[in-house]
């Protein structure tokens, strides 16, 4: 049972989005029930200057908008987050 009735919306319009041509970074991250989780991440370049641009611009969407909804501050999530990704192996 879904909790969060906007969820299977914001599922399908992202889902959308990501096929979109005029892309130039994609960041997905899915977190499953069960606990596992993945993340693809990839960008129409390999210049770092631009790598950095796309980095930063995903990053802060996602944390303003992760604060928004968790009623924490940025810099909550941005300390929770660095711990998390010290933890994290790529695969």
């Amino acid at each position: 049972m879904m909790t969060n009735p906007q969820f299977d919306d914001v599922r399908e319009r992202a889902a959308e989005a990501v096929t979109e041509d005029d892309l130039r970074s994609v960041y997905t991250g899915l977190v499953h029930e069960d606990g596992r989780h993945e993340y693809y991440f990839a960008n129409d370049t390999e210049e770092a200057a631009e790598l950095r641009e796309a980095a930063t611009i995903q990053l802060g969407m996602l944390l303003r908008v992760l604060a928004d909804r968790s009623d924490s501050s940025v810099e909550e999530i941005t300390d929770l987050a660095v711990e998390r990704a010290e933890q994290m192996q790529l695969r």
